[in-house]
């Protein structure tokens, strides 16, 4: 036998190496994930109610949420387009679970979750396990994170994708596969859509590849993919900058201290090595995003007062992150039992002092109005068959949310309502036709926002116009963020002519 016919029988006897096996998760990974997830779960079901209130914003989403995807969308071509893919989200959320404060408030408690595992990941993978347990735990703990882990608005959502994109961004960076970008780029996009100024984390991603040195393919494909989301939100920018006079309640001043109280503490912490795994670090990453959405909010806002720290929410990741790391990077520095214990009670007071403020966040008076209580002050002192007057007209949504308070008495101003009309606030007659319709009644109860003033239209002239010179104030209930407040019609006009005689017309009547 040849030596050409044994070879092969001995080669077959070789078998083919067996295909590496993917590691399963370690326990570790799995406590990150699931750690900091956990506890936002919790602490976004504890209080989840909010004693059955809801805020005007809400409203609005509950009241959108209920139209069906052709009136949120023809709604959105007057108002609030930026938020009209969150409102087709909650329609079919609503759909699905049914209307009510848990099916509004449950999508932010999840996708706050999610951020908290997101943030949890990337401390495990920037600096280590027990730097992304304590950087998740964090994050759930942050009081705006419980805050609007309980609001039926876009803002967690925002925040639970941008989460993910900077995950996806730290992981792209080493591998450079394409899907990877695009899974970065859609997220990216997808959390613009939502909220127009989460574009802002795109800026403090490109600041921290350029901090990091990355090669220069890697610029490249990040340059690209934030080309492309840019360019998707645009067409939603340029709509929606013809709506911007629905930010102008923007005016009041910007609380600095806060803003820089954050930045430096972020700063602080990032000053210590805090975790140099692969070729983006923590500190360089989480800095920019603390820093520099708030900042450029707050510069565009020396142009026109835009500055509103939810629109930003995201940045509280960054500081988590930091926080995270810094306290890893402390315990790792200390080996005594006494500093163990040292950082123990650090640990509780931190703890006991966010009772106070957690417990606040969850109570009514945490937000800037009640619509729930607006509206049952005015089925309180209303009568049926009274008037119903806005001042403004745009605050009708404040009542609108549960029809059953304004059922039996009549809105005097509207001309349209809101849903047959694509509004929020519906359409009101012309200015001489409210006139005429107000003195038609003999009791009016008139809703204004707290410290709102009326805006400068023929409509809302008419209307304190008449009031002032044919109506009595006969009493006000003041509620959270408005004023619900009885006018009776004065029996001798002609008396409110001397704003110093002693009438009853000139009193102003009797607040209660």
């Amino acid at each position: 036998m040849s030596v050409a016919e044994r070879g092969p029988a001995v080669a077959r006897t070789v078998s083919r190496p067996a295909p590496a096996r993917r590691q399963s998760p370690s326990p570790a990974k799995a406590v990150v994930l699931i750690a900091p997830s956990s506890l936002t779960i919790a602490l976004g079901l504890w209080g989840i109610r909010r004693k059955n209130t809801m805020w005007g914003d809400e409203s609005v989403t509950y009241q959108l949420a209920h139209r069906d995807l052709s009136q949120i969308w023809l709604t959105a071509q007057h108002i609030d387009l930026v938020h009209a893919l969150y409102y087709a989200v909650m329609h079919e959320i609503f759909g699905l679970f049914g209307a009510g404060l848990l099916t509004l408030r449950l999508p932010s408690v999840l996708a706050m979750s999610v951020a908290a595992s997101g943030v949890g990941l990337l401390g495990l993978r920037l600096a280590g396990p027990r730097a992304g347990l304590l950087a998740g735990l964090v994050f759930a703990l942050l009081p705006q994170v419980q805050k609007y882990a309980q609001e039926g608005r876009s803002y967690a959502m925002v925040c639970a994708l941008i989460t993910w994109a900077t995950y996806a961004l730290v992981v792209s960076v080493p591998h450079r596969t394409r899907w990877r970008w695009a899974v970065y780029g859609s997220t990216m996009l997808l959390a613009c859509l939502l909220h127009e100024f989460a574009v802002l984390a795109l800026v403090a991603h490109g600041v921290t590849l350029v901090v990091s040195r990355v090669s220069r393919p890697v610029l490249k494909a990040w340059s690209v993919t934030a080309a492309g989301v840019v360019a998707g939100l645009l067409p939603l920018a340029i709509r929606s900058a013809g709506q911007s006079a629905q930010v102008s309640w923007i005016d009041g001043p910007v609380r600095l201290n806060d803003v820089l109280a954050v930045a430096v503490v972020g700063v602080a912490c990032a000053l210590a090595p805090l975790g140099t795994r692969g070729p983006v670090r923590l500190s360089v990453l989480a800095v920019p995003i603390v820093v520099l959405p708030g900042l450029l909010l707050l510069i565009a806002s020396l142009v026109k007062p835009l500055f509103v720290d939810r629109y930003v929410l995201y940045s509280n990741f960054g500081i988590a992150l930091l926080l995270g790391a810094w306290m890893d990077y402390f315990l790792r520095r200390q080996r005594s039992s006494r500093t163990a214990w040292i950082a123990a009670v650090a640990a509780v007071a931190v703890l006991a002092a966010l009772v106070q403020p957690s417990l606040s966040l969850r109570t009514p008076e945490s937000r800037s109005n009640d619509a729930t209580a607006i509206g049952a002050a005015v089925r309180k002192e209303s009568r049926p068959g009274d008037g119903l007057l806005y001042l403004s007209g745009r605050h009708r949504i404040l009542t609108a949310a549960n029809p059953e308070d304004t059922r039996f008495l009549t809105d005097l101003a509207l001309a349209q309502d809101a849903i047959s009309s694509n509004t929020l606030a519906g359409v009101e007659l012309p200015a001489q036709d409210i006139a005429a319709r107000m003195l038609e009644f003999d009791r009016i109860v008139a809703v204004r926002a707290a410290d709102a003033h009326s805006p400068n239209n023929p409509q809302e002239e008419a209307k304190t116009s008449t009031l002032r010179h044919y109506f009595r104030e006969y009493g006000t209930t003041h509620v959270k963020g408005a004023r619900v407040t009885v006018y009776v019609r004065d029996q001798d006009p002609s008396a409110k002519a001397d704003p110093g005689s002693g009438s009853p017309g000139a009193s102003g009547g009797v607040r209660r």
